[in-house]
């Protein structure tokens, strides 16, 4: 069989140019050699090894994934201006009582009309980026923002602020998920995680920013009250635009578009300067050899691609991890509301809000830590688990009235914070990295982006039934709305057991020959794999 591949390969060559400028053909077998030991040598990194050898891909990936900080702002400050009494006063109704409120139906427009732009950014930035590149789409998509930001800044009634909202989530759900597929193909295997959690933990940051902002601007009166934290949008989107124009572009994506030399070009300028060029070499090699394997599995970036053959299989995985994200989130999400809902003074529930922000972004240094020693599945079912028990214990906490025993509610803010923080440390960032090591790396970037649309439908859903659920004048459910929600997480725990596979230590070209001979999911950690004859043995 090793011959027969063999002599197949030899059959095949790659024309790339050299440093001279002249061409050199490589054979299929020299491309299948230089891909094992590629291989081989990803399997042995270590972690200070691989930021040794690919500093600049570790700089360019945090650069990119610096875009979501901008979005953090900004959702913190769609939520938080609807409690401004200036925001209030300016687009607000008056009240029987003399104060003014945004009318809650076009509090709800405003949330999901942010949801289904970012919908719409998302599909689109699936057929751009294939198309374009990443670095032409993050900067048009960063000007889009500066000027979609003039709308929401000169907005002279609430109607023009909802437009302004729906325009600016279509560039936040290309940054969704752009960032993330940029840090996974940049780097190696034992620095993907790292750099692709990077994602959570720039989105804590943006909304602890945004939200140290808006209590620095709460006191203050008049329009400036919101449109100068509006203002400080336009601060970081031009330098982070020249230096997404001055970046490499993704190597894979130079690969599938068959750029082979420039993507040589590329890793050296991702690699430290001490790569030998054989290192290069081989490492282009390794992509090349993936290609080749899902060029026979008929793989081609279409959206309809996704429910085809094996590639079914990896979407699932993809949209299903995903969605767990959202499906454990609906409590943490909504910790403040749900603590006045349940009875406590607003400025206790408001301390744990702020709490949770810092948990979140210490949560993800925790699960860093954790990740090369546990894997990504062990994480999420952990992670997972614990969420469905804790939050089957505050359905049974919210048995009793709070109002006669007021210590329950500080119990069950007490328990959210835990579950924030366990949260921040297993589902929470692990998936990003999931998420981008299933897909084929044809479909890398369309999957992602279907993946993190479902999940925002999902956003929508939840975002009509957890303010029902909680509030005392609606479904009144409280606390025992925890037996709804575990029951959910609980159905998500079963699934991501029996089907969500183990990828740590695993290259692109591994995951498609695993998925190719239809491996188990539990048996992905210890299988082995043989990248000449396409093969997979046990332990």
């Amino acid at each position: 069989m090793a011959e027969h591949q063999e002599d197949i390969a030899d059959r095949t060559t790659t024309t790339v140019v050299g440093e001279k400028g002249e061409e050199q053909y490589v054979s299929g077998s020299d491309i299948l050699k230089g891909a094992q030991r590629a291989t081989k040598e990803e399997h042995e990194m270590s972690l200070r090894e691989g930021i040794r050898k690919y500093p600049r891909a570790v700089f360019w990936s945090i650069w990119f994934s610096s875009a979501l900080i901008m979005e953090g702002l900004d959702h913190a400050f769609v939520s938080g201006f609807f409690a401004f009494p200036a925001f209030q006063k300016r687009y607000g109704e008056l009240q029987s009582d003399g104060s003014y409120q945004v009318p809650a139906n076009l509090q709800s427009a405003v949330g999901n009309g942010v949801n289904a732009g970012e919908i719409i950014g998302l599909l689109l930035n699936g057929i751009l980026a294939d198309a374009i590149g990443y670095r032409y789409v993050m900067i048009g998509c960063l000007f889009l923002m500066m000027a979609f930001v003039f709308l929401q800044f000169f907005a002279t009634s609430i109607y023009m602020y909802l437009g302004a909202e729906i325009l600016l989530g279509i560039p936040w759900g290309v940054f969704q998920t752009l960032t993330t597929t940029y840090a996974a193909e940049v780097c190696p295997n034992v620095l993907r995680p790292y750099l692709t959690m990077l994602v959570s933990l720039c989105w804590s940051i943006g909304y602890l920013l945004g939200t140290g902002v808006l209590r620095a601007f709460l006191s203050s009166d008049g329009q400036w009250a919101y449109r100068i934290p509006f203002a400080l949008q336009w601060a970081l989107p031009i330098p982070l635009a020249i230096g997404i124009f001055l970046a490499p572009e993704s190597p894979w994506w130079l690969v599938r578009k068959g750029r082979i030399s420039d993507t040589a070009k590329v890793l050296q300028r991702l690699r430290s300067k001490d790569s030998s060029e054989d290192e290069i070499a081989d490492t282009v090699a390794m992509m090349e050899q993936t290609v080749k394997i899902e060029n026979e599995m008929k793989t081609s970036s279409s959206y309809w691609d996704l429910f085809k053959g094996v590639n079914l299989r990896r979407t699932e995985i993809a949209v299903f991890t995903y969605l767990i994200q959202e499906l454990c989130a609906p409590l943490v999400a909504f910790i403040v509301y749900f603590l006045e809902q349940a009875g406590l003074p607003s400025a206790a529930s408001f301390d744990f809000g702020m709490g949770e922000y810092a948990l979140a972004v210490v949560g993800v240094f925790v699960a860093w830590y954790l990740v090369p020693k546990v894997g990504r599945r062990t994480l999420l079912l952990n992670g997972t688990a614990f969420m469905t028990v804790t939050t089957f214990i505050i359905g049974f906490m919210g048995i009793p009235s709070i109002a006669t025993h007021p210590n329950i509610g500080y119990g069950i803010g007490s328990i959210l914070l835990v579950e924030y923080f366990v949260f921040f440390i297993t589902i929470g960032p692990i998936i990003y990295t999931i998420v981008t090591e299933i897909p084929s790396n044809y479909l890398r970037n369309k999957s992602v982006v279907l993946a993190r649309a479902v999940y925002n439908v999902a956003v929508l859903v939840y975002g009509q039934l957890v303010p029902h659920m909680m509030q005392k004048e609606s479904w009144n459910w409280g606390a025992k709305s925890g037996f709804f929600y575990g029951g959910i997480m609980g159905l998500g725990l079963i699934w991501a057991y029996f089907r969500l596979p183990e990828t740590k230590n695993r290259t692109f070209a591994e995951m498609d020959i695993l998925f190719k001979n239809e491996v188990k999911a539990r048996d992905f950690e210890k299988a082995k794999v043989d990248i000449g004859t396409e093969s997979v043995f046990p332990e």
